[in-house]
């Protein structure tokens, strides 16, 4: 049986691996330099012999600074670019993530050494005895690191190095296997190459695409919860979710306290969008009205099954869209406070079988509006652009995720469902994008495909009729 590739083995010499490269380019490029400036020395002392170069030696004091200057600071200059280079291509990162690995063996202590007497000084030196078998690979965007169980006293230790791989690669951790004496670590790499355009995020089957790797299957993980500060993309993806949902024609109740981007989609959605307080209100306890009227209908469809949801049964999902959830419940007195929140606890406990679903987005998702549990059920969380440390915590949770901040629109950090928090790019949206348009063309779209539908439906029911 053929064994499988396993990847390149890490060695104890690669802890030098960036060194060891940067030699293996500086030293072929120095000597050249130095043959093309002493060629007619070299083959003088080919064809006469070194007897001769020395009986006629005299030093060319600018040649020898000369070749010097230029065969050191050539190979340097090359040194330079071959770091901007190793920085910017990851085929050459391989070279640097396999040093980090073995440091980090090093730094762990994970080997054995005992002392010997040292052949050349004859002192006690550390000879290392045994060192852990760790392959590393890349394969198909993700990083794969495979560590033998060798039953080694360390053993214990190779299972719970997922934070400090994902820390030191700045990857997310996708899984962890065990096979055929190895664990296996996979972690995704190079996340933004995974972003997808608004055309691609697409409704399908209970499920929205959100990047090549990300789905967010809402009828398995209801409920999604987005915080970011201004400018970080926020709403331009609720947009985005709008105007996918929409366009696969599910019911969409958008909720804008603050009268800003999304209340514009009012001449688009109508009756479907509101800004005023009254309105919000009206549409929370309507929401859950008509949830619990649902629910009754399925319970008494004639195709009910227990264990089947809305879909099931044809109903449509309905997706209550709530943008700056926490400055409205701010606005509120204490009762009105209490009377939305125990809406919305509703919504996101019993909303799932149902088809009822909340998007709510936030700047920063306070504790006390999200009390009750209420932020555990949504299983699908979202930061975009920069947040503190807080901010991280209150949306994810107590964490070792080492979370770092790049100046990218739409970027950040999601949560979706699968006890990892990976890093988050929005689908992208190119330049000029009117999406109040394309929200009312999703509309259109949508009403005339129901209409052809329904047309079909009754020519076949016509059809049958006569057929009798």
């Amino acid at each position: 049986m053929i064994s499988k590739y396993k990847g390149k083995r890490i060695r104890l010499y690669m802890k030098d691996n960036v060194k060891l490269a940067g030699a293996l380019i500086f030293a072929p490029v120095f000597l050249l330099l130095m043959i093309l400036f002493w060629k007619d020395h070299l083959w003088s002392l080919y064809e006469k012999g070194i007897e001769h170069i020395f009986q006629n030696l005299t030093f060319n004091v600018p040649l020898i600074v000369t070749s010097l200057t230029v065969s050191i600071v050539v190979p340097a200059a090359i040194l330079f670019g071959w770091r901007y280079i190793f920085r910017k291509y990851s085929k050459l990162k391989k070279i640097y993530h396999r040093q980090k690995i073995a440091r980090m063996i090093l730094s762990n202590k994970f080997y054995d050494s005992k002392s010997v007497k040292s052949r050349i000084t004859d002192r006690m030196v550390q000879k290392i005895t045994y060192f852990p078998r760790f392959y590393y690979r890349v394969k198909d965007g993700h990083i794969i690191i495979k560590v033998a169980m060798d039953m080694s006293r360390f053993q214990s230790r190779f299972l719970e190095l997922g934070k400090e791989f994902e820390n030191g690669f700045f990857c997310d951790l996708v899984s962890t296997d065990m096979e055929d004496g190895f664990f296996t670590y996979k972690l995704l790499y190079d996340a933004g190459k995974n972003r997808i355009s608004i055309d691609d995020a697409v409704v399908n089957k209970g499920s929205m695409k959100l990047m090549k790797h990300i789905d967010w299957t809402f009828d398995k993980l209801p409920h999604m919860l987005i915080s970011g500060g201004t400018g970080g993309g926020k709403t331009y993806f609720i947009l985005t979710l709008v105007k996918s949902l929409v366009a696969s024609g599910a019911d969409v109740r958008i909720l804008d306290p603050k009268n800003a981007d999304l209340a514009d989609l009012e001449g688009v959605l109508k009756g479907k969008v509101f800004s005023r307080k009254n309105g919000i209100m009206m549409t929370l306890r309507k929401s859950v009205e008509d949830m619990m009227s649902r629910m009754d209908e399925m319970k008494n469809h004639p195709n009910y099954r227990t264990g089947e949801n809305y879909a099931y049964l044809g109903y449509k999902p309905v997706f209550i869209i709530f943008d700056e959830y926490v400055a409205f419940m701010d606005m509120l007195d204490f009762k009105e406070r209490d009377k939305a929140i125990q809406d919305i606890k509703q919504i996101v406990m019993l909303g799932r079988q149902a088809g009822f679903f909340l998007v709510a987005g936030a700047q920063r998702p306070d504790a006390k509006y999200f009390a009750d549990g209420i932020r555990d059920q949504f299983n699908f969380r979202v930061s975009l652009g920069q947040m503190s440390e807080t901010g991280y915590g209150m949306l994810f949770g107590d964490t070792d995720k080492a979370f770092v901040n790049k100046d990218i629109k739409g970027r950040g950090y999601a949560y979706a469902g699968t006890g990892n928090i990976m890093e988050f790019y929005s689908p992208l949206i190119p330049n000029g994008y009117d999406f109040i348009e394309e929200i009312r063309l999703a509309k259109e779209g949508t009403q005339g495909a129901q209409a052809a539908t329904a047309a079909s439906g009754s020519e076949s029911a016509q059809v049958t009729t006569e057929e009798e």
